[in-house]
């Protein structure tokens, strides 16, 4: 009996290197919250709390914490996905992933608009409806 090939295992490469990618980016963020922390530091040292309104570090500081954390979670849930897809299991969080990682930049486009379609295909929701 002849079985039809899919792409899967290709896309869980490709989940796995995105994650891994967009894990190393959270990197950026750190280095954004230290320029922070150090710009902080510099306005607390020579006291010119006075002659600004407000200390400007800490929107580095918010911004970059906030990027870190959704940096982060996005990495891990895209490698979960990769997981999910050697699995064959979870449709529905591996479409949601795809779609979730349209917001990051043209290789989360590409990635989520291929996997779209491999995912839309009728024998792969057959894999994924046997269990």
């Amino acid at each position: 009996m002849k079985t039809k090939s899919n792409n899967l295992n290709t896309f869980r490469i490709l989940f796995i290197i995105k994650g891994i990618l967009t894990l190393f980016f959270s990197v950026f963020f750190i280095f954004y919250g230290a320029i922070g922390f150090f710009f902080n530091s510099v306005i607390e040292n020579q006291n010119i709390n006075n002659e600004i309104p407000f200390n400007f570090a800490w929107i580095f500081i918010i911004i970059a914490s906030i990027g870190l954390i959704i940096c982060v979670a996005l990495g891990i849930l895209t490698l979960f996905a990769a997981k999910y897809l050697k699995e064959i299991k979870n449709y529905n969080f591996i479409f949601a992933i795809a779609i979730v990682n349209c917001l990051t930049g043209i290789l989360g486009i590409l990635l989520a608009v291929f996997s779209l379609i491999e995912l839309s295909k009728p024998e792969i929701k057959a894999l994924f409806n046997k269990e």
